[in-house]
């Protein structure tokens, strides 16, 4: 089961490139996040993801790892980090790293020394085919760049060559099975990093690309998922209260190989996406859009109420904001929109994820890319505390930032939305003290449907608690029984009588 301090964690993910610069080099650092405990703190965030932050040449903005034990020089110092865990600790807040089991950088010394003609303890630490002309079955890989006469197989981009944990199935001679030594050196190796970074005050770690360790793995990720409880074993004996959330978004499988959360990511046409990001370039039907032409509830709950059934005696589904891979929800979502869809978010069973400025609904930026996030580039933007120089984030010179700050006139900021009562970041701040009050929205209390009836507000229960949310520009009602019952949060308005309870046009009530 879960590590017991995630009933009540609500996390705050970092992206430190982007978040508070105190050096005016123009990119974030550990200074600027110990600076801003006391506000993380005081949103209702008593936990922390920080995206990586170790030694790289930052093809993949620090997801192509260079040296496992040692941060990235732009952030500080392995000391800095450690006296992050510090005061963040003597706050309440845990800290996950993020973990990057599944490949590294091609500069990485593992890599370097495995790329030689001469065996060596590394030759099988990465992927290699028996020829520098071979490929291999639906897997990318890179030849002609290494003294070895083989290529190497690749997990994402040019630079990021695959960790061998080994193959579940085997068709070629210069594929090793799971329990070659040489694949076990590379989990134990994984293991001692975990170590490193725990013995220091790491409180965990989000697992990146989760399910790719083992190849050629079978549908149901036997091998990798026989890796990921070898390594929950070391865990439990020596790291008992370490918690890790997988990049997986398959709860039924992560919650079985030791992971204490699994996210459910936003991924096209799926449940989640329903929610906030349902849109094309013809129409927009996110169930959180107040004109939605089609809004349906169920199509979230279809598969979050057979996982949530199937896996809620084993650890946590992790429904999050947004983060340093997708659109901002604020691309389409109005604040009011917003509202309500984080007052749903946080109300829900299991481990929450609020995504930094997505508090105070920062935009989607269409700029260029910049260390390999494309797309994603556009929800990685320095956080806007004010309306001072760059916004806040760094007294450096706008050209050397990081990324641009919006140039809008009205940017939101912490400061701006600070004098406002009614403003999101607020209504965040409500949300998330409601949850820490009241048990029955932590994350283990019991989630029932109640009505889910298209044209009706969505009615749900938690614990003893009754919620409803309706989304849509009109006043809808529902046929539950909640007469008696105290509303203790409102956004908008809510009313109960003769076995009906009617919710206000874009409104929100919890009922106790």
């Amino acid at each position: 089961m879960a590590a017991t301090w995630l009933k009540d964690a609500v996390f705050y993910e970092i992206y430190p490139q982007s978040f508070n610069d105190t050096n005016a080099d123009g990119i974030g650092d550990f200074q600027g996040i110990i600076e801003k405990l006391d506000y993380i703190k005081g949103l209702g965030c008593n936990a922390l993801w920080i995206n990586p932050c170790y030694d790289s040449p930052f093809k993949d903005a620090g997801y192509d790892v260079r040296d496992y034990k040692k941060v990235a020089p732009r952030y500080g110092t392995n000391e800095d980090l450690y006296r992050l865990f510090d005061e963040a600790h003597k706050k309440g807040i845990h800290v996950l790293l993020d973990l990057v089991p599944g490949h590294t950088s091609e500069e990485h010394a593992w890599f370097k020394a495995s790329a030689k003609a001469e065996p060596n303890a590394f030759s099988n630490r990465y992927i290699w085919t028996n020829h520098w002309f071979m490929g291999c079955k639906d897997m990318p890989y890179i030849g002609g760049e290494s003294e070895r006469a083989a290529t190497y197989i690749l997990n994402f981009f040019k630079c990021q060559p695959a960790l061998n944990y080994g193959f579940y199935r085997i068709d070629q001679p210069w594929q090793l099975p799971t329990d070659h030594p040489d694949c076990i050196a590379t989990r134990e190796a994984m293991k001692d990093v975990m170590r490193f970074w725990l013995s220091h005050g790491c409180d965990g770690f989000r697992v990146d690309m989760a399910a790719s360790l083992v190849k050629y793995d079978d549908e149901r990720k036997t091998g990798t998922s026989a890796v990921w409880r070898n390594i929950r074993e070391m865990l439990d004996e020596e790291f008992p209260d370490a918690a890790m959330v997988a990049e997986w978004s398959e709860p039924k499988l992560a919650l079985r190989c030791g992971y204490d959360m699994d996210f459910y990511l936003n991924n096209h046409g799926n449940g989640y996406s329903t929610l906030m990001r349902d849109y094309d370039e013809d129409t927009d039907n996110s169930y959180f859009r107040k004109d939605a032409p089609h809004r349906d509830i169920r199509r979230f709950l279809n598969v979050y109420e057979d996982w949530y059934g199937d896996t809620k005696d084993l650890g946590y589904i992790s429904l999050l904001t947004c983060n340093h891979d997708t659109v901002r929800p604020r691309f389409n979502l109005g604040y009011d929109e917003l509202k309500l869809a984080y007052a749903f978010l946080f109300t829900m069973p299991g481990v929450p994820f609020l995504y930094y400025g997505d508090e105070i609904g920062m935009r989607y930026q269409q700029i260029p890319t910049k260390e390999g996030g494309y797309f994603r580039t556009g929800s990685r933007t320095p956080m806007q505390w004010n309306g001072g120089r760059n916004l806040g984030f760094s007294d450096g010179d706008e050209k050397d930032l990081y990324l641009p700050v919006d140039p809008s006139a009205d940017a939101p900021t912490v400061e701006n939305q600070e004098t406002d009562p009614d403003s999101l970041l607020h209504t965040v701040r409500k949300l998330l003290a409601l949850r820490h009050q009241e048990t029955d929205l932590q994350a283990d209390a019991a989630f029932e449907a109640l009505c889910t009836e298209q044209d009706k507000p969505f009615v749900y229960r938690r614990g003893a608690l009754l919620l409803a949310v309706n989304p849509s520009g009109e006043a809808l009602t529902a046929p539950v029984q909640a007469a008696g019952r105290k509303a203790i949060f409102t956004i908008g308005t809510a009313s109960a009588a003769n076995g009906q309870l009617t919710v206000g046009p874009q409104s929100f009530v919890v009922l106790k």
